[in-house]
């Protein structure tokens, strides 16, 4: 299946999407989107004859956890509304805790990175496979980025996605981004998980932008894509010809000219890498490697692909992920054998990333709290691990600030309270109660 040059969709460059020139698809967050109704724009593009790829962010299918039925029956419709020949999502953990550890449930609201090892590949295998059951058309896995590494990993990245393919037949989504993230932040040689990872799987490739801040690489998706990771792509380019790459853009939106220019760049990297391009003869890579070091161990596991995982084998791996995750939310003493510096720097992206996705679900919270909102935001976060959505989130946070006796403003506070009353309550306030606070606040003064 043939996809060509892609861009994602986000409502706040609808219409730079829509202009730009020589778009042949597009991906869309599939959360961000109604299950039975779609976005005017994504709608003319599909008229247009632009396929639209959902892309999921929730399903932590790398979790100890089974898949949810309802996430993966939202997905499943969102993949029937848009006619999309194949859905997305990560190999990653979002949330922890729960039934499994007996212990509170609690949410990462970030992909955070499963362990290589024998375990969680199997978890991973067996939540894979009950989610392709569930969903009308192929799925595809993408690796993401780390700010931190497990102890103890048995296989690299690229024997990890190897054997994945091998035991599931899922596709695989590889963000060239996310491989230079890893590069800078872990250590782990882009080319040599290239080498290792079955390129023929590939369904399509994200490229994105990030920064460089006191040695660590934070894919921000809201920065140009740098020459490092377009040099990452040409190491793809230079193995296989992907069937698609995409641009992701998620904040801090350049005008459509500067989206347009980062486009043309990324199809000059796909040219000029293209085997046929260069000079000369090309060096064949070789045999790929083998997923993993043959073994008993190996060869009975891919015997066994389809067995039922082993209830021991999901509680190891919920123990582990749940003391991570409390570790970075919750304030717990950080597991043995992790890098306590890196921890305390993931743990403040993730209250960071909070707060700023708090924002934008809610942005009459820092209108009402003014340039307070942050510094209260991350007091808040930092006792209180999320427990649900971010929508869940705004509401528990506007509660937290009203109990404590804030905002000390009287209009501020009056305001949050009616927001607060408004959106938490079984149904939202009638026409005369709006107009009435309107009125009083009027009267009153904002």
């Amino acid at each position: 299946m043939e996809l060509g040059t892609g861009i994602g969709w986000r409502p706040e460059i609808a219409a730079d999407v829509e202009s730009l020139s020589g778009i042949d698809w597009v991906e869309a967050v599939a959360e961000n989107l109604c299950a039975d109704h779609l976005p005017d724009s994504l709608v003319r593009l599909r008229e247009r004859g632009v396929t639209v790829v959902p892309h999921g962010v929730a399903l932590g299918l790398g979790g100890a956890d089974r898949p949810d039925p309802d996430r993966l029956a939202g997905l499943a419709a969102r993949a029937e509304l848009l006619g999309a020949p194949l859905v997305t999502e990560h190999i990653a953990f979002v949330r922890a805790g729960g039934p499994l550890t007996a212990s509170p449930r609690l949410e990462a609201g970030h992909l955070l990175p499963v362990p290589r090892t024998r375990d969680a590949l199997d978890v991973l295998c067996e939540n894979v496979r009950i989610a392709q059951d569930s969903l009308p058309v192929p799925l595809a896995l993408e690796n993401i980025a780390a700010l931190i590494t497990w102890p103890d990993e048995e296989l690299t990245e690229g024997q990890f996605l190897a054997e994945l393919v091998e035991r599931t037949g899922v596709r695989l989504l590889i963000d060239v981004a996310n491989l230079h993230t890893n590069h800078v932040n872990l250590g782990q040689d882009p080319a040599k998980a290239l080498d290792e990872l079955p390129v023929e799987a590939i369904a399509y490739v994200h490229v994105a932008g990030g920064v460089e801040k006191n040695g660590v690489w934070h894919d921000t998706h809201a920065h140009p894509v740098s020459e490092p990771v377009l040099e990452v792509l040409a190491e793809l380019r230079s193995r296989v010809d992907p069937p698609g790459v995409l641009l992701e853009r998620d904040d801090a939106f350049p005008p459509g000219a500067e989206l347009a220019g980062e486009l043309d760049a990324i199809r000059a990297t796909l040219r000029k890498a293209a085997p046929s391009a260069n000079p000369g003869p090309v060096a064949s890579p070789g045999p790929r490697p083998d997923p993993a070091p043959a073994s008993d161990d190996t060869a009975g596991a891919r015997t066994a692909a389809t067995a039922p995982v082993p209830a021991a084998t999901r509680d190891r791996t919920a123990v582990a992920q749940t003391a991570l995750l409390s570790a970075l939310v919750a304030g717990t003493p950080a597991p043995a054998g992790f890098d306590h510096r890196r921890l305390r720097v993931q743990s403040r992206a993730l209250a960071a990333k909070r707060s700023d996705v708090v924002a934008k679900v809610a942005p009459e919270l820092p209108e009402i709290l003014g340039n307070g909102y942050r510094t209260a935001f991350l007091a808040y976060a930092g006792s209180r691990p999320m427990s649900g959505g971010y929508r869940r989130d705004a509401l528990d946070f506007a509660e937290h600030v009203l109990i404590a006796g804030g905002p000390a403003d009287p209009a501020a506070r009056r305001r949050l309270t009616y927001w607060w009353q408004d959106r938490s309550g079984a149904r939202p306030p009638r026409r005369t109660t709006r107009l009435v606070r309107a009125a009083r606040a009027v009267l009153v003064g904002k």
